[in-house]
């Protein structure tokens, strides 16, 4: 393994750094490490989920964001009225014979 070391990293971004380390529960080492891994790695891997805005939206754009997927929100009443069907009964032993299939008469051999 290679050793390296980091030259001109600024106070705040060190303070970042030693933030998520801690709330991520490593060292700094094995935080940076990770990181350089995930973003050089060579599989190519794409990922398509919303991590990447998790947490820099301004409040007017998650109100913004918000007053748009309300209406999805919305339930129309006429999806959920119940349709008209016979009551379901499960065959039991004294209805069996009504329920069941019957073999079609012919003759015998």
């Amino acid at each position: 393994m290679a050793n390296l070391s980091l030259r001109g990293v600024d106070e705040p971004t060190l303070a970042r750094i030693r933030i998520s380390a801690i709330r991520r529960k490593v060292s700094v080492n094995r935080l940076i490490v990770d990181s350089l891994r995930q973003l050089f790695r060579a599989d190519g891997v794409t990922y398509d989920d919303l991590d990447d805005l998790a947490g820099k939206w301004t409040r007017a754009e998650a109100a913004a964001f918000s007053a748009a997927i309300a209406p999805l929100s919305e339930i129309e009443p006429g999806l959920w009225v119940a349709e008209e069907r016979p009551p379901y009964r499960a065959a039991t032993r004294k209805n069996a014979s009504a329920t069941t299939v019957k073999p079609a008469k012919g003759p015998r051999r």
